[in-house]
């Protein structure tokens, strides 16, 4: 595979692999109504794009639409900039406020744990509010893996990152379309679309744990894009399926 998708486009990559793991999935089903988590960064924008662009291929109806959350500790946002890219590819945006700081509770710190933990209630909560029943998130194949050996190293839990989750207690599932997909690839179709130059970071960052991972990841695979969809494909077989879970 690594061979002959060196030879197209990032942005076909994206495409090919997107509809690869819709298809594999089952992420996306006629009449689902899909609500995208767009951050503003490369991740969510360059899913935003792809979910748009493979619908002439997957020949079934489905409608996005996409919520952005401010929030009280970041304004690197361009959101104008955000909507009007999410038009142009006929999504829906809104803008939703989010005090992440502001509920900390006196002597808490502030932490990406915590902020995720906000965010991901706000956007079921607006999901179920307005009719939704999949969230996409713009993870991808190495947070996937980074976060599997973080948690097996780390605290000794074998728990990964699934690509389709299905929530007991809500009527939403989770889907993270670009599994398949490498962070590098990600990054060259953002360039191709004109997507990186405006994309956001959060100032918090990645915390230490994840880089010295990801060091360790690129050391023993040699980041290769095949060793790790192996890797990832060892995740998702078994009796226990690691990428896909209900919660």
């Amino acid at each position: 595979m690594g061979r002959f998708l060196k030879k197209i486009k990032a942005s076909e990559i994206v495409r090919k692999l997107t509809i690869k793991a819709v298809m594999e999935r089952s992420l996306i089903n006629e009449n689902d109504r899909v609500l995208i988590a767009v951050s503003g960064g490369k991740d969510s924008s360059v899913l935003s794009w792809a979910l748009s662009a493979i619908r002439p291929a997957l020949k079934f109806n489905y409608e996005l639409a996409g919520l952005h959350i401010s929030t009280d500790f970041c304004a690197c946002c361009k959101k104008s900039v955000l909507c009007k890219r999410l038009e142009e590819w006929g999504i829906p945006f809104t803008d939703l406020f989010v005090p992440v700081i502001g509920r900390l509770k006196e002597g808490e710190k502030m932490n990406c744990y915590w902020c995720s933990t906000q965010r991901r209630t706000e956007l079921i909560n607006y999901a179920v509010e307005n009719g939704f029943n999949k969230i996409a998130l713009g993870h991808h194949l190495d947070d996937i893996i980074e976060t599997f050996f973080m948690n097996l190293c780390s605290k000794g839990s074998m728990l990964a990152m699934p690509i389709f989750i299905k929530y007991r207690n809500y009527p939403i599932s989770l889907i993270r379309p670009l599994a398949l997909l490498e962070e590098s690839q990600i990054i060259a179709c953002a360039a191709e679309q004109n997507i990186l130059k405006n994309a956001c970071t959060c100032p918090y960052g990645q915390n230490s744990n994840r880089r010295d991972i990801r060091k360790k990841i690129a050391d023993f695979t040699g980041n290769d894009g095949d060793i790790k969809r192996r890797i990832l494909k060892a995740l998702g077989e078994g009796k226990s399926d690691l990428l896909t879970d209900t919660y």
